[in-house]
């Protein structure tokens, strides 16, 4: 049985989840140095793994592994999605819209 392949940079899903993780970047570069072991720190590594995910599931060459990462890269989302409305209760720093909406198109994706 051949096995399907994707590769990752190929996929609309990747591509935006790596925009968004140089947005994420970018607004915690923003935020106090005092949260830079926290919600820094937190944020980047969600950031970061919804790309990498989706690439490693897409690597692995079976529709089941894909779809395993595809949950892991979701669930990164909501963990980002958790850290940036905290970011804004807390009045840290204002999260643009773009980044929420940027948020909820990945979503949809993975879905």
């Amino acid at each position: 049985m051949a096995m399907r392949t994707w590769h990752h940079r190929e996929l609309d899903v990747w591509r935006s989840s790596m925009d968004l993780a140089t947005a994420i970047y970018s607004l915690t570069k923003r935020l106090p140095n005092s949260e830079r072991f926290g919600l820094v720190n937190q944020m980047r590594r969600a950031a970061v793994s919804v790309p990498s995910n989706i690439a490693e599931g897409a690597a692995r060459g079976s529709s089941a592994d894909f779809a395993r990462f595809l949950l892991i890269a979701r669930g990164s989302v909501a963990e980002l999605e958790t850290q940036l409305e905290l970011t804004e209760r807390l009045e840290l720093a204002h999260v643009d819209r773009g980044i929420v909406e940027s948020l909820q198109a990945i979503r949809q994706m993975l879905t």
